[in-house]
């Protein structure tokens, strides 16, 4: 087993690793990017990475800081950023004091509850400041430990890959594939029940710093304040946590991607993929009896590290340029469904999900109605911004009209809502109109995923 050492010297900084019984060492420039890259480039050549620990400095955690928003919400501590900057150095050279005597221990996560669409709520974790900039460091080297370690199936929380080329090449595995049917697939609860023991474990097979993978574990140890009430967290991940989204795909990448790479897919005597952004995936094969035999593998494999399929919303569904059917299945927001070309040609169409249209509707109703009574010009500013964020995401390859009409739904809600701001009608449907279409940028194609290559955003 060959390992890797990383040291940080007074005056310079040196990478020593071990090249069979020869010890070797090599000096990097002081640029923290060089020493994060130094960092991946060593993780794509040897198996075990060791002294890790010693990246998170006080120079890449004034970094963090940096990198920081200001005006977020604060954790049990109640520090906001700009409370931490006024004495910036001196706050930072105690933490790394801390850190340096072990004597650093992460805060619990306060929980919040967010509204959902459906009338439920979904916990959200925000860290005390200072767990931030530490939680934020330690994310930047592991992402640089993993990313070459991760495998293309997996898109979600990585840096250069976004959602929008996770549904390119759903498209294009059903277009120029052997692909019949879908296991869509649904993991029940997974930032609450990711197993502690088997993460670290998954960890440990990668990297050999103990004190790194003490503090992750401090971290996933904190617990969680609900008021004023304290709650243990032995399992899970606080959703919310900057380290949580690159912990979540170290456990699944070990869980299922490398399972189904390894384990299923030499096993199978048709064609199958999986594509995974965070926890949410699918499956697509080619012989629906191998889809039902992975499924009930699929179930089997995730008991064994304390996960649970969704069961009521994970299904197996021919799918393609064969089916018959008109079934469809919803993947990172979109509705995907068999559709034609205006030549009459099999195509994959991409439709917004009822569950995000609906949820559109009701935030939009909601922010309209909260703040209507601003300045006519800041509103319309702002609004503008939601529905540019809107048409950036959803505007891909044929649904450009769904788009249209959550844009048009919109402007009925906001001629409602400004005409009820004083007893008087303040506008008329055609005064709005002009006003709408100077101030509202319109709607266009933002991310085309039918075309050849990558995704091209216009």
């Amino acid at each position: 087993m060959k390992y890797v050492k990383a040291y940080g010297a007074k005056g310079r900084n040196t990478i020593t690793f071990l090249e069979g019984k020869h010890v070797q060492t090599l000096e990097v420039r002081h640029c923290m990017a060089t020493k994060l890259q130094d960092i991946r480039t060593l993780s794509e050549k040897y198996p075990k990475l060791e002294t890790l620990i010693h990246l998170v400095n006080s120079e890449t955690l004034k970094a963090e800081h940096r990198r920081q928003e200001k005006n977020k919400a604060t954790g049990v501590d109640r520090m906001t950023k700009e409370e931490y900057g006024k004495n910036l150095e001196e706050n930072i050279e105690n933490l790394m004091n801390r850190m340096k005597t072990f004597s650093y221990r992460p805060q619990p996560v306060r929980r919040v509850e967010i509204p959902k669409p459906n009338g439920k709520t979904r916990p959200l974790g925000i860290p005390s400041y200072e767990d931030k900039l530490v939680q934020g460091v330690m994310a930047n080297i592991l992402n640089q430990v993993y990313e070459p370690r991760f495998l293309d199936c997996s898109y979600g929380f990585r840096p250069g890959r976004k959602a929008h080329d996770a549904i390119k090449m759903v498209n294009d595995l059903i277009m120029f594939k052997k692909v019949n049917y879908i296991l869509d697939c649904d993991i029940k609860g997974f930032f609450d029940n990711v197993d502690h023991k088997w993460l670290m474990k998954f960890l440990e097979h990668d990297i050999a710093d103990k004190n790194f993978l003490r503090y992750i574990a401090r971290f996933l140890k904190a617990g969680v304040m609900v008021g004023n009430h304290y709650e243990d967290t032995s399992v899970g991940t606080p959703q919310g946590g900057l380290i949580s989204p690159v912990l979540a795909n170290v456990y699944l990448h070990y869980v299922l991607d490398l399972w189904f790479e390894k384990a299923i897919k030499e096993r199978l005597r048709g064609e199958a993929y999986l594509i995974r952004y965070a926890d949410d995936f699918v499956i697509m094969f080619e012989y629906e009896d191998e889809a039902c035999r992975v499924y009930e593998a699929l179930k089997k494999r995730l008991a064994k590290f304390g996960l649970e399929l969704a069961e009521d919303k994970t299904r197996i569904l021919p799918f393609g340029r064969n089916s018959k059917t008109k079934d469809t299945f919803d993947f990172l927001g979109f509705t995907h469904v068999n559709s034609i070309t205006r030549a009459g040609k099999y195509t994959v169409g991409h439709l917004i999900s009822k569950k995000k249209k609906k949820q559109f509707k009701a935030n939009l109703k909601k922010w309209v109605k909260e703040n209507r009574n601003i300045k006519f010009s800041v509103f319309m500013a702002a609004l503008n911004r939601k529905l540019r964020g809107t048409n950036n995401y959803y505007s891909v390859s044929g649904a450009i009209q769904e788009v249209k009409n959550l844009y048009n739904h919109a402007f009925w809600v906001t001629l409602k809502w400004m005409n009820r701001r004083s007893q008087r009608r303040s506008y008329t449907k055609e005064k709005f109109t002009e006003v709408w279409n100077k101030l509202i940028k319109q709607p266009y194609i933002h991310v085309n995923i039918w075309g050849y290559g990558g995704v091209v955003y216009n």
